[in-house]
């Protein structure tokens, strides 16, 4: 009896060399036939073949020509931008802001709006989706998925969200009615979290598969990368160390009472203005006062200090659990306070712990949230897309 031979294997193989590639001509640009032969170590006819199966599919386009050598000039292939699109949606309490994307990853539309004077969540997003699709010139058909970041708890099991801090009309079944609404998939994701997402592709977290993201702003977050993937927990609330029981705050027992949570009296924007303006230093807001206090150079040190040991309480129960090599310091009060907060909440975690990692300010500084939800979009989306490439 002859070997076994192994069904599909070469529609595997195709599949395999057109995502490699999809993923080197979003990587690199443009490239010719021969090329893309070299860099995926395909022969020349192979990767003919491939480029035109790719064409015939509308995934890649001829872009221009390579002069230069003898013969005719070689054309150029790139991913076809419009072969499909996403829309990523960042919502607060006062604001959604909805950004569509081509599957290369470029912005091309954007909308912003108030949500203060609708209580209609469904109407809200759907205005954001289909303006922000317009302002691209994309087609609604072509929108493949949705991502949508909000603050709460996001059911892992079910993907809806089951409690959305200060959104109060966000609910159970809302996820059924977007996409009943919408004809595309809709993804819930909890705003942290997607912050995180976009320090692992663009900013402190590159090429790091584990760290964790602790927000500090109005709110107290944490997103857990572990092994290049977020941590949810069983219910979604990994991360809410907001409810950190710490020492120097009450520990409400009844937190559907809406009472401030532990951690969150000492290390909130309330409390990190509060601390400013006992050394003389007001501001309008948590993150102009730890500015203030950074330009004030040494007199402004005793604010950072203090609200570095604050924040320590947090990370330092949180890194005796994980011990991550780094933690990234987010959110309004993080990226004001820069290097010279992290270095010292830094410090004071090695001096209360056990554990040394390092704390670096974040380097997504505009619309984490936002960037975070269009890249979970796309690699959802590519996988679909560049997926299904056999014919």
């Amino acid at each position: 009896m002859g070997p076994t031979r192994l069904p599909g294997t070469p529609r595997l193989l195709r599949a395999l060399n057109d995502r490699a590639a999809l993923e080197l001509l979003l990587a690199r640009g443009p490239l010719t036939r021969a090329q893309l032969g070299e860099l995926t170590g395909l022969s020349k006819v192979t990767a003919s073949q491939l480029v035109e199966r790719l064409e015939q599919r509308g995934l890649v386009s001829r872009v221009g020509e390579q002069a230069g050598g003898r013969g005719p000039n070689a054309q150029l292939y790139a991913v076809t931008p419009s072969s499909a699109h996403v829309v990523g949606v960042d919502v607060g309490p006062d604001r959604v802001v909805a950004a569509c994307s081509d599957i290369t990853g470029a912005v091309i539309g954007r909308v912003e709006q108030s949500t203060k004077d609708t209580d209609d969540p469904v109407g809200v997003v759907h205005n954001a989706v289909v303006q922000a699709a317009g302002s691209a010139q994309a087609k609604l058909a072509s929108v493949r998925r949705v991502v949508l970041g909000t603050p709460g708890l996001v059911d892992p099991a079910t993907g809806d969200i089951t409690f959305a801090f200060n959104l109060p009309r966000w609910h159970r079944g809302l996820l059924a009615a977007l996409r009943e609404d919408l004809h595309t998939p809709v993804v819930f994701e909890n705003d942290v979290n997607l912050a995180a997402v976009a320090e692992a592709h663009t900013g402190a977290g590159r090429g790091v598969d584990d760290f964790v993201l602790v927000w500090a702003g109005v709110g107290l977050g944490l997103a857990i990368m572990r092994g290049g993937r977020l941590h949810h927990g069983s219910s979604g609330a990994a991360g809410e160390i907001g409810y950190l029981p710490v020492p120097g705050a009450s520990i409400p027992r009844d937190v559907s009472r809406r009472a401030k949570p532990a951690f969150q009296q000492i290390a909130g924007a309330d409390a990190v203005r509060a601390v400013a303006r006992e050394h003389g230093f007001r501001a309008p807001n948590a993150a102009d006062a730890i500015r203030a206090a950074i330009a004030a150079g040494t007199s402004g040190g005793p604010v950072l200090d203090e609200v570095a040991r604050r924040l320590a309480l947090g990370v330092a129960s949180t890194c005796v659990v994980l011990d991550p090599p780094l933690v990234v310091l987010a959110g309004e009060v993080g990226q004001a306070g820069g290097s010279a907060l992290a270095e010292r909440v830094q410090h004071e975690v090695a001096a209360i712990t056990l554990v040394t990692p390092r704390v670096v300010a974040t380097e997504v500084l505009a619309e984490p949230v936002l960037e975070g939800a269009l890249r979970t979009a796309l690699d959802a989306v590519r996988d679909e897309v560049f997926g299904s490439t056999v014919g």
